[in-house]
């Protein structure tokens, strides 16, 4: 059986997304496997894996905003702005005062620019930071403009702070923490991580990698995948005759109702008579659209 569509994981702590995909190639039987957005080691929470011929459809995703609960311990920094680097500072008594925190949080509310941790996927000449300073060279790492659209302060109790974080891809929780650690005079990193949302996937709908294994063990895999058809709910469905997935299949322009596509759809999920996905279409005049992603008969 072969299976094609998105599954969300659960990541577990101490693994990496390399790790999850292993995995993932394990369970469902397909080198075809590929994650949206790299989590790191420490973070638990959304991995979005595609599966199959779903690997062809990562590039409309590639922007999707991601939502992130941090814990923030005050009182030193570490050399990866995480709880798995060692120590950076010397450690200082410090209580968090909300007042003031919450007054320092608005500096990373907005469009902001962003210097990444050393210890990162950021890549280098295409080799990522990380790689480099595990080798013991120096890395420098230029800034990078994200957006953080919201930003809010849960929870405080001692040296502890909990955020709740909504921003754009390539956003580093860690150094929001470290920076806010410099600002307060006391150095700071992130204690605990969880991403809670990667675009449209939410952690409600996220399995465990010990349930996907269950649901393999019990033949019901498919029911952890996102059907291809399903995705991209901002495209609209445009349902073909057997005669047009041939002709989207060859490569030519296929031909949308103006009653089921709005005319000027920037993009439309091309769907045949089994309700399957065949293509993802992108408009070339009102209501005629080129198969940008063809998915072969499976």
């Amino acid at each position: 059986m072969t299976f094609d569509g998105v599954v969300v994981v659960d990541k577990p702590a101490g693994w990496t997304s390399h790790d999850a995909v292993a995995k993932l190639r394990g369970i469902f039987g397909t080198r075809k496997v590929g994650h949206l957005g790299t989590l790191d080691p420490l973070a638990t929470g959304v991995l979005p894996v595609m599966i199959g011929q779903c690997t062809r459809l990562a590039r409309f995703w590639e922007d999707s905003e991601k939502a992130y609960d941090a814990l923030i311990r005050f009182g030193f920094s570490t050399t990866t702005y995480d709880r798995d680097g060692e120590p950076s500072s010397e450690p200082v008594e410090f209580a968090v005062d909300p007042a003031h925190l919450e007054a320092c949080l608005g500096a990373f509310r907005g469009e902001i620019s962003q210097v990444p941790p050393a210890v990162s996927a950021r890549k280098i000449n295409g080799v990522p930071a990380y790689k480099l300073v595990r080798k013991n060279i120096e890395v420098h790492l230029a800034a990078s403009d994200v957006t953080v659209y919201e930003l809010s302060l849960q929870s405080v109790e001692g040296s502890l702070a909990r955020i709740f974080v909504r921003c754009s891809p390539g956003t580093y929780i860690r150094s929001i923490a470290h920076h806010l650690g410099q600002i307060l005079g006391c150095g700071g990193h992130i204690e605990e991580l969880r991403r809670t949302a990667s675009g449209p996937f939410k952690i409600e709908e996220a399995f465990t990698l010990e349930r996907l294994q269950l649901l393999k063990n019990e033949g019901r895999l498919s029911e952890a995948l996102l059907p291809m058809a399903e995705l991209l709910p901002k495209f609209p469905k445009a349902f073909v005759d057997d005669i047009t997935v041939r002709h989207i299949r060859q490569g030519r322009d296929f031909n949308t109702s103006p009653f089921s596509v709005q005319p000027g759809t920037p993009c439309v999920k091309a769907i045949g008579p089994d309700g399957c996905l065949v293509a993802i279409g992108r408009i070339v005049v009102p209501n005629l659209y080129h198969p940008e992603v063809v998915l072969v008969d499976s």
